[in-house]
């Protein structure tokens, strides 16, 4: 009787076992997948946490300002509430590189294979470059990652007739420029800056190395442990971003139905918005438009009259199939971008009413996001802008925790090999006060940079600043160049190659 008891509770924990693996429509196998890849993009995070943890713990490490242990909790911990505050404009500048066939394929096989070949590369070489030593961009890392998605996806047989026109060079010049930039302006700005510092402040102390095991003065010390705060915080909110973009790219690919629209949005405010974009975008009929500015002109027009009958009164998110949410995901992303490209253009004559209109009722406006996860609070952006609360914490801590550990090996190269001499307190503040600009600016912007390669040139340009470019360590800055050179194209190919592996294999 007993065996047969047992055997009943088994069965029912099986079923319910069963009932809940499947509550998603996805089959236990799918499932699976869905939290492994889950996981690896937490890993990714959990990764860049101790990857770019030295970046910010390096100068008061260095300076004895504070202790390893200190250092790496409160960076911890800063990075973590910068994610929290830093929304969601830079995980849909990611994201926005992907193809948007992928991002709108019902095929949850295919959507595997991209988030698979995306996470299995980008980690790969984040930890290879980390057990090297070698201060590399987690940035550089995930964005090539992703263009080698879309170079793979342009390899496929049944893409042979589109080539690579299908991934968004736009968005990929403009992330570009900003990776290239970023890192030469924290060089060029570190310079300019321990130049005034030496010219301005008479007590000298800030400009010589740290005692051995002694903290510096007061003033010295609260200077660098903001500057640590900033930089970690800053962080928090670039670098954050990238792992909340892989999560709902992740999402994205095995819950469509749950993930591919924002299902808090108020569909009547999205007609609004619609209505506004029909409205103002009919205006530019009359004006003179080069050939690709017609194109876009077009598609904003057609995806208007496809979403617009999608959106019939009365409709509600909760009564939405997947397929149509897919449709209105493809037409928002395809008005958002197209109309961005008419708003860019000078030969588009609207007034300055019309212009900001447009840019609000496709953009939208930012609300709290705290409590609920970022997304924009009215205008079409808000269709796939956002990120669920869960999604953000999950990552903030993943990138907390990370930043605790496994910190020493990047901060030995930032601490004692980019320069010949011993970092100064001048020097670490210095480079850390422009890096968390640098960083600060281009979350404003929305605009993926990388923190190791802006410090680690902010603090090669605070060595330069000090006895010229002979006080670099050529071997160190060599293998960070060739590291940022070689980043981009490596991850590309392996991305690239493991994707298209991925799809073969899965048919």
């Amino acid at each position: 009787m007993l065996k047969f008891e047992h055997c009943c509770i088994f069965e029912k924990f099986n079923c319910e076992l069963f009932i809940s693996l499947t509550m998603f429509g996805l089959d236990p196998t799918l499932l699976f997948l869905l939290f492994f890849c889950l996981f690896a993009a937490c890993a990714f995070e959990f990764v860049n946490g101790f990857h770019d943890t030295a970046n910010a713990v390096a100068t008061v490490i260095y300076t004895h300002s504070l202790k390893p242990t200190q250092a790496v909790v409160w960076s911890g911990f800063m990075n973590f509430l910068g994610l929290l505050t830093g929304g969601v404009g830079v995980t849909m500048s990611i994201i926005g590189l992907l193809p948007t066939e992928l991002l709108i394929d019902a095929n949850v096989y295919h959507s595997m294979a991209m988030a698979l070949a995306l996470l299995i590369s980008a980690i790969l070489w984040n930890l290879g470059t980390w057990y090297l030593g070698i201060p590399a961009s987690s940035s550089h890392t995930l964005i090539g990652s992703i263009i080698g998605i879309g170079v793979g996806h342009a390899l496929l047989p049944e893409n042979s007739n589109k080539g690579i026109s299908a991934i968004n060079w736009d968005k990929a010049i403009e992330i570009g420029q900003a990776l290239l930039l970023s890192p030469l302006f924290g060089f060029a700005m570190a310079i300019i800056l321990m130049y005034i510092l030496k010219k301005t402040i008479q007590n000298k102390a800030i400009f010589k190395e740290p005692k051995k095991n002694t903290p510096p003065p007061m003033w010295i010390r609260a200077i660098l442990v903001t500057t640590c705060t900033l930089v970690s915080f800053f962080h928090g909110r670039n670098d954050g971003q990238k792992g909340i973009g892989l999560v709902m790219v992740i999402l994205i690919a095995f819950l469509p139905g749950y993930f591919a629209v924002n299902t808090n949005l108020n569909l009547v405010e999205v007609k609004t918005s619609l209505t506004q974009v029909r409205q103002i975008v009919a205006k530019i009929d009359t004006v003179p438009l080069s050939e690709k500015e017609v194109e876009s002109y077009h598609k904003v027009l057609k995806a208007s009259d496809e979403l617009n009958l999608i959106l019939a009164d009365g409709l509600t998110t909760s009564k939405l199939t997947v397929d149509q949410k897919f449709q209105i995901r493809k037409a928002a992303l395809t008005i958002n971008k197209n109309a961005k490209k008419l708003i860019e253009s000078e030969s588009v004559a609207l007034s300055a009413t019309d212009l900001n209109t447009l840019k609000i009722a496709t953009a939208g406006k930012k609300a709290p996001f705290i409590s609920y996860g970022a997304s924009s609070s009215t205008g079409l952006a808000g269709v796939t802008d956002f990120a669920p609360a869960w999604v953000m914490w999950l990552v903030a801590l993943s990138l907390g925790l990370g930043t605790m550990v496994g910190w020493k090996r990047i901060v030995v190269t930032i601490g004692e090999k980019i320069g010949k001499n011993h970092l100064t307190y001048a020097q670490g503040a210095s480079a850390e006060l422009i890096a968390s600009l640098t960083i600060g600016l281009a979350t404003a912007y929305k605009w993926p940079v990388s923190t190791t390669h802006v410090l680690s040139s902010g603090i090669a340009g605070t060595m330069v600043a000090n006895r010229g470019i002979k006080n670099l360590q050529g071997g160190t800055v060599k293998n960070i160049v060739m590291a940022w050179v070689l980043t981009l194209p490596i991850t590309i190919i392996l991305s690239a190659t493991l994707f298209v592996f991925f799809r073969w294999i899965t048919g």
